[in-house]
C-alpha cells in the first residue's frame, strides 16, 4: 500500500494504483494534456472514499510507502483506463533502418 498525496490530502491506495497514477500524471504533463481520474482509496480518517484527481502539468502528486495490513480498494476500472491512455500517449517504437510512410513521391501515384 502507498500514501498518495494530492492537493494536501493523503489517500491510501494499493501500490499498482499509486504507480500507474504517477506514470499517467507524468505522461500527461509531458504532453501538455490533462485528465480527471476517479480512484477508490482510504482517507486519512480510514474511511473508504472515491476521489477524482485532476492530473495536469501543475498537479502536485507524490506517493510514499505505507506499512499496513489493509487490503487496497478495487481500482481495476481506473487501472484499465489509465493503461489504455498510457498506451495512447506512448510514442510508437521504430526499429533502426525501418521506413514508415511513403518512401518517395513516385509512390503516391498522383498522375
Amino acid at each position: 500500500m502507498k500514501h498518495v498525496t494530492f492537493a494536501e490530502k493523503s489517500l491510501l491506495v494499493d501500490d499498482e494504483t499509486a504507480d500507474i497514477l504517477l506514470e499517467y500524471a507524468a505522461a500527461l504533463a509531458g504532453r501538455g494534456e490533462a485528465d480527471a481520474v476517479e480512484i477508490h482509496a482510504f482517507s486519512s480518517d480510514g474511511d473508504e472514499v472515491t476521489a477524482t484527481l485532476l492530473l495536469d502539468a501543475g498537479a502536485p502528486i507524490m506517493a510514499e510507502t505505507a506499512q499496513t495490513s489493509m487490503q487496497g480498494p478495487d481500482n481495476e476500472p481506473a487501472l484499465a483506463y489509465m493503461r489504455e491512455q498510457l498506451a495512447r500517449l506512448s510514442p510508437v517504437a521504430v526499429n533502426p533502418g525501418e521506413t514508415r510512410g511513403i518512401g518517395n513521391y513516385d509512390d503516391l501515384d498522383l498522375l
